[in-house]
């Protein structure tokens, strides 16, 4: 059914893709970022589940708003980013498992609403979802920049009010620029980190 993908096409979406800090300041254009997600959504999650929650702040305030609530270094970068991300997980994902599961919509009392089931669940997917976006935006040609060090309570507050959604990562987008980009790290080889039982 499927063949690999081209060599060109692996070093775009991993071999020669960077974790970019500095970026081109020209929009993203509202149909690019919703070819992202369309794509994103297609990742496999656990019964469907989908609990994945994006925000694609793009205005000065909302870019500003997300700065001052991260570190000096990270906040430097969502100003130039012509679009951060913020990643988040529905913590109340489960009502909407009869729309997404249909052929077992009972499959929604699998995770009970507060239990550390439904919380893992959440954060999981949630976090499998945000690695789909990222895949899918390197897909069309976008760069990446996750970042950690901010603070989650204090995004939750500005971007999630009044829901029952909690942030995980966030990350920027956009064409990137070699500013301030490190060398490539190392990795770990298959024997360092992997066996065949």
């Amino acid at each position: 059914m499927s063949s690999p993908l081209p060599d060109a096409c692996l070093d775009q979406i991993f071999r020669e893709a960077r974790t970019r800090n500095g970026w081109q300041p020209e929009p993203l254009a509202e149909t690019l970022l919703r070819a992202v997600y369309d794509l994103a959504r297609m990742g496999p999650t656990s019964a469907n589940c989908s609990p994945a929650r994006f925000v694609f702040v793009t205005s000065d305030e909302g870019r500003e708003t997300l700065a001052s609530l991260a570190s000096a270094t990270n906040g430097a970068k969502i100003r130039q980013a012509p679009c951060t991300v913020i990643i988040g997980h529905d913590l109340e994902f489960m009502d909407r498992i009869p729309e997404l599961f249909p052929h077992n919509p009972g499959a929604k009392d699998w995770f009970p609403k507060g239990s550390e089931l439904a919380e893992r669940t959440a954060f999981r997917n949630g976090t499998l979802q945000g690695a789909y976006l990222m895949l899918a935006a390197r897909s069309l040609g976008l760069d990446c920049g996750p970042m950690s060090g901010f603070s989650n309570d204090k995004v939750d507050a500005a971007f999630f009010a009044g829901t029952t959604v909690k942030s995980n990562f966030i990350c920027s987008i956009g064409h990137g620029t070699d500013k301030d980009l490190f060398p490539r790290g190392p990795r770990l080889s298959f024997e360092d980190a992997c066996r065949i039982a």
